[in-house]
């Protein structure tokens, strides 16, 4: 039985790309996938396109994985799960939450996909949550000839398979750390002066599990949100310390928009599953007709850096900007790979042309702090300039890819601009 097939024109989640094929299959088996990927010239793996950049394109066939008829499988002697490569966060969440076991960290989103977020270097927030792709310790995935392929974390080319921005074949599953659940409550402050803030940088980003950051620079002295997520065994941060407000009603991270969308705040703790993200999954995340951009940054440059952007005049189209820290890992592609990482997230109206001025903008005020944009989102000439020279690694990565694809059947524009 062959894969079903859609002819309709492929875009991402926000609609402001429309991908080059119209070539969609949908497997629901591996073996199914195998042979696909074993005939097919071009071929590419899509997730559920959270993605701004062309980094997911193709012209030949595109691959979903979300109706691969594979269960999520928890493994409580090795406190690992093996998850489904389609599987969303927010459906593993649930389904580790029921069975009493949680993730270390999770996203903002719960809506995108496991394989798709760690393939790509997505990242939730905590001075010692790493991005989601560190928490892999077993990656399968099927190969250009066709060959099913499983990889370790005691594999020697480990760092470079599972953040592998699709290049090495198309991921089937994944096995992840788990731990006990545990609950979470989220604090949310108003009106923090960006003096104290950037003087208190450490401080107040080290406040909470998992702490963000949120302004649309309208007032270049005072940072609209912060977002504190504090586990519930732990000190709660106190913001009126910081000169900043409690919020006596829910947020959500973009002025007037409905909170109802957001994740429950005002210091009622709940699971972790139902805290960590900041939006529900039963919502439409963020504002949706947008565009994103991100930049990664060491976490030295990160008081600098901020200053930078609070001279900068952004709207429109910026709706809201987002400050974010993860701790390093290991990763060869990772934008946090061997720094500890500030994160200064854009979220645009969708306009090509505004947002290309402001993307240049921020990247000329960014470029003297060693950014790495985020593969998946929008960045312009500046960041991209060099940007192999920003991964110590990525010569490392082209061996594993010439010896894993020689034929650069997962390739595309995108990889040969800025990974080839």
């Amino acid at each position: 039985m062959s894969p079903s097939r859609d002819a309709s024109p492929v875009r991402n989640w926000a609609g402001n790309v429309t991908f080059a094929s119209t070539d969609l299959r949908s497997p629901t088996s591996v073996e199914q996938l195998q042979h696909l990927v074993a005939r097919a010239e071009r071929v590419h793996a899509l997730g559920t396109r959270h993605s701004f950049s062309r980094l997911a394109d193709t012209d030949g066939t595109f691959v979903s994985c979300a109706a691969l008829e594979e269960p999520i499988v928890i493994d409580s002697a090795a406190a690992l799960v093996w998850v489904p490569a389609g599987c969303r966060y927010g459906e593993l969440a649930t389904a580790l939450q029921e069975a009493g076991w949680a993730l270390g960290n999770l996203g903002s989103l719960p809506h995108i996909s496991v394989a798709g977020a760690c393939a790509t270097g997505t990242h939730g927030s905590g001075d010692t949550n790493r991005c989601l792709a560190a928490a892999a310790r077993s990656i399968e995935y099927v190969r250009a000839d066709g060959e099913l392929i499983t990889r370790s974390a005691k594999d020697p080319d480990w760092a470079g398979s599972v953040l592998a921005l699709g290049a090495l074949g198309v991921t089937t599953r994944l096995a992840l750390e788990i731990e006990p659940s545990y609950d979470i409550r989220q604090d949310v402050w108003l009106d923090l002066p960006l003096p104290t803030y950037l003087d208190r940088f450490d401080e107040i980003m080290g406040a909470g599990y998992s702490v963000s950051v949120f302004t649309d620079w309208s007032r270049r002295d005072t940072l609209d949100l912060v977002w504190v997520k504090s586990r519930v065994d732990a000190t709660v941060a106190d913001g009126l310390a910081w000169g900043a407000r409690a919020a006596t009603t829910a947020q959500h991270p973009v002025r007037g928009h409905d909170a109802s969308a957001a994740t429950e705040q005002l210091g009622r703790p709940g699971p972790w599953a139902q805290r960590l993200p900041h939006f529900r999954l039963q919502f439409t995340p963020s504002v949706g007709h947008e565009q994103q951009s991100e930049y990664l940054l060491p976490r030295e440059h990160a008081a600098a850096a901020v200053a930078a952007l609070a001279r900068l005049e952004l709207r429109p189209p910026l709706l809201v900007c987002e400050i974010r820290t993860i701790a390093a890992d290991q990763l060869w592609l990772s934008p946090c790979g061997g720094r500890d990482t500030v994160a200064l997230h854009f979220t645009w109206a969708d306009d090509d042309t505004a947002v290309a001025r402001a993307v240049t903008a921020v990247e000329n005020a960014l470029i003297e702090f060693d950014p790495r944009p985020h593969w998946g989102k929008v960045f312009g000439a500046v960041a991209a300039e060099g940007i192999r020279t920003r991964y110590p690694r990525s010569a490392d990565f082209r061996r594993l890819v010439t010896r894993e694809d020689p034929d650069r059947k997962f390739g595309n524009e995108f990889l040969s601009r800025f990974v080839y």
